[in-house]
């Protein structure tokens, strides 16, 4: 059964490409043999994922996420049983908020930051929609 899980949280630590790196690293190698797709967004010191896959696998994905002392605040946004997916061409791809059109957040939330704690999970997933719809996803695709 496939499930769509998206969650948010704070980095622990100073985001720095290095942390960024070793996080997408991470999913790269572990999310094909496991059948995760998804897509990571940040801005400053927010993270917000989608993780698409078998429901075990994502389940197990999330509670390791939200044990991991590197997220802080990691808070669930929505959780669905799906028919297909929407990010099935990324073991994960990332989007840099900072360098989105702010009206583009503007559309979804109520200021042109990233605060996905402030969003509905359908707002969260229809911006990620729309970034996959502009380009602005870029990264580890699995094609």
């Amino acid at each position: 059964m496939l499930v769509r899980l998206l969650y948010a949280s704070r980095s622990a630590q100073p985001h720095t490409q290095e942390l960024l790196e070793a996080i997408l690293s991470r999913s790269q190698q572990h999310n094909p043999s496991h059948g995760i797709t998804g897509v990571l967004c940040y801005s400053g010191d927010i993270f917000m994922q989608v993780l698409e896959g078998g429901r075990s696998e994502v389940s197990a994905l999330y509670n390791h996420i939200a044990s991991d002392p590197r997220h802080q605040d990691v808070e669930l946004l929505s959780f669905e049983e799906i028919g297909e997916r929407r990010f099935a061409g990324w073991t994960m791809g990332q989007v840099n908020l900072n360098k989105v059109n702010p009206s583009l957040l503007l559309r979804y939330s109520e200021k042109s930051q990233l605060d996905p704690f402030c969003m509905s999970g359908g707002s969260a997933l229809a911006l990620l929609e729309e970034l996959i719809a502009t380009a602005s996803i870029v990264g580890r695709s699995s094609h």
